[in-house]
């Protein structure tokens, strides 16, 4: 069964707006969690605009807690990795973000970051945390072999492009392009997990790609719950992946 990450950076960036704790970022995902969320996303930039390092720490003890995982995102700075060394969430997803990037908007380009990837990868391999390379939809069969020789246990899908297309004549050519990556990286011997601009309308379709493991949504969770009420809106996320477990 696809298994539900919230990410919960927005409510990090309200929280660093006003200077003090409040909103809670551990209260959210806590409230998360026991809305029936699997787990919880952190996305810790560089300059720690949002999601800081010290969340790691309070999050990982959380998610512990409640028997749940946490994914720590990011790029493999030196001061990232030592964070998540130190804390050891249950995955790590490697992200190509510059350090002034707003958002993420690609995957990694597997023979150029090989000699920045390879030793990342082996290091959350030895200290037991799950690993994910966020990738593009129409990499390469030889990069997917790439990223499992390289100690790679995931790969998460970029799906941006699918969201900017959704309702749009092209949807389901691109959808293809989805499900056709998704099927030669689990022939690869990857795990496949998927995320970036889902939400409550597109994820049903998108979930008819077999096997995806985990969705990590967190923007769309934030604003959907403003209009609608985090319980509300947790439970369709929850309703639309047992559907499609179903189907």
């Amino acid at each position: 069964m696809t298994l539900l990450s919230v990410n919960i950076n927005k409510i990090a960036l309200l929280r660093n707006s006003r200077g003090r704790n409040y909103p809670d970022v551990d209260a959210f995902a806590a409230r998360f969690l026991d809305l029936g969320a699997a787990g919880i996303t952190l996305h810790p930039r560089q300059d720690q605009r949002h999601a800081r390092y010290s969340d790691v720490e309070s999050l990982g003890q959380l998610c512990q807690q409640r028997g749940a995982e946490l994914n720590v995102e990011g790029y493999p700075a030196a001061e990232f990795m030592e964070v998540v060394y130190r804390y050891r969430p249950a995955q790590c997803t490697l992200v190509p973000d510059a350090p002034d990037q707003l958002t993420s908007d690609h995957g990694w380009d597997m023979r150029k970051d090989a000699a920045l990837l390879q030793p990342v990868l082996a290091g959350l391999k030895a200290a037991g945390i799950r690993s994910s390379l966020f990738v593009d939809a129409g990499i390469s069969d030889a990069d997917l072999a790439l990223a499992k020789q390289m100690g790679a246990d995931r790969v998460e899908l970029y799906t941006e492009p699918y969201a900017e297309t959704y309702g749009a004549a092209q949807n389901d050519a691109v959808l293809q392009t989805f499900t056709d990556t998704a099927l030669r990286a689990q022939r690869a011997g990857l795990g496949v997990n998927a995320g970036h601009d889902l939400n409550l309308q597109n994820l049903g379709k998108f979930l008819q790609i077999k096997d995806i493991l985990e969705v990590s949504i967190g923007h769309a969770v934030i604003v959907e719950s403003l209009e609608q009420g985090m319980d509300n809106v947790t439970r369709q996320y929850l309703d639309i992946i047992r559907r499609a477990v179903q189907a």
